[in-house]
């Protein structure tokens, strides 16, 4: 069952959470108001319901909320960082913002970061590069949850990717894993007790399910584009391994330190109006929107959007009606901020 709560109640309550477990007032601030922005753009899987495993993971000693990016090496518009194991969230986007500085020196700025941890919704720093005004894209490596094409278990991870195209009538945000539902859509879909759109995965017996508990079980989500999205996602692993001298997915596998730990991100920012003026650059993205929504639906009623339109639409009904939030998971992040160590997952992978 669904809630609607409060924006400003959902943010409190998340950074008392995090405040009872360990987080200094500025890291409780930070990351509330990122899991809340997440809920209240539809996006629950990466909000509140990683709330728990985040608190498990800091209480384990699997993030260090201590620890800070650290510069190892620099080449012009191009830095490496150490994450410590620290917070995703703060790590990430102290290079997302990174990466933008660079890009104002020149013209393009490139941030790889290796050993940080979840930075739970990948579109938070896509989103927060397009409305500073730049063209962004980041992807993640994470330990093996999705099997390779043609293979029936766990071989590569189900690696998001991000791309912002800062548009000033509304950015253009694509914020896609490499699977067709990602696990933390799976769980918001059991949590509701809902059916996927569309198959997802595989059940026990090899079928391709809409039953999200069932894809689970197998651990056998069904890659964007079959064989094209199972491509991807080892090229994503390898391309942020390779540029952040760090962890692959196998690595991470190994030490087995659950979703994310020791993983490698990517930030790039562009500058936009490198070699077109701002008038004409956003002429063109307006063209090019105006005519992709205006597409004719295939449904009567229906109609077509880019990326980041119904994002911004969510957000907006979120700050009048409130925050849409799973009822048990709300008991959960409430259970925590009120001192009751729970730290049972709800929110699958």
């Amino acid at each position: 069952m669904s809630l609607r709560i409060p924006y400003d109640t959902v943010k409190e309550t998340v950074k008392k959470a995090l405040l009872k477990n360990g987080l200094s007032e500025e890291q409780a601030e930070v990351c509330a108001t990122v899991h809340t922005q997440s809920n209240a753009d539809g996006v629950e899987s990466h909000g509140l319901n990683r709330v728990p495993r985040f608190l498990e993971y800091v209480n384990k000693g699997w993030i260090n909320p201590e620890g800070k990016p650290e510069l190892v090496k620099a080449k012009g518009a191009v830095e490496n960082y150490d994450g410590n194991l620290g917070i995703g969230i703060t790590n990430a986007i102290f290079c997302a913002d990174r990466a933008m500085e660079l890009a104002k020196e020149h013209g393009i700025g490139c941030v790889s970061l290796k050993n940080t941890t979840h930075w739970m919704r990948g579109g938070t720093y896509a989103w927060r590069m397009a409305e500073a005004g730049f063209m962004g894209m980041s992807w993640i490596n994470t330990e093996s949850c999705m099997p390779l094409w043609g293979s029936d278990e766990p071989g590569v991870g189900n690696n998001p990717f991000c791309i912002a195209i800062p548009r000033e009538d509304g950015p253009v945000v694509l914020d896609m894993a490499m699977s067709q539902y990602a696990y933390g859509k799976l769980g918001v879909y059991r949590l509701a007790g809902k059916k996927l759109p569309y198959p997802g995965g595989f059940d026990q017996e090899g079928n391709l399910t809409d039953d999200p508990g069932a894809i689970e079980e197998t651990m056998r989500i069904l890659p964007a584009g079959y064989w094209k999205g199972s491509g991807m996602a080892i090229a994503l692993d390898l391309a942020a391994a390779l540029m952040a001298n760090g962890n692959s997915g196998s690595d991470l596998d190994e030490a087995g330190q659950g979703s994310c730990t020791g993983c490698c991100q990517i930030f790039i920012a562009y500058d936009p109006y490198l070699f077109g003026t701002k008038e004409e650059i956003q002429d063109m993205l307006n063209r090019r929107v105006e005519a992709a929504d205006a597409s004719h639906p295939e449904k009567e009623g229906g109609r077509v959007t880019c990326p980041g339109e119904r994002t911004a639409e969510a957000r907006e009904q979120s700050l009048k009606e409130g925050v849409s939030v799973n009822e048990s998971i709300w008991e959960q992040v409430v259970a925590l901020s009120e001192g009751r160590q729970d730290f049972k997952d709800l929110s699958g992978r």
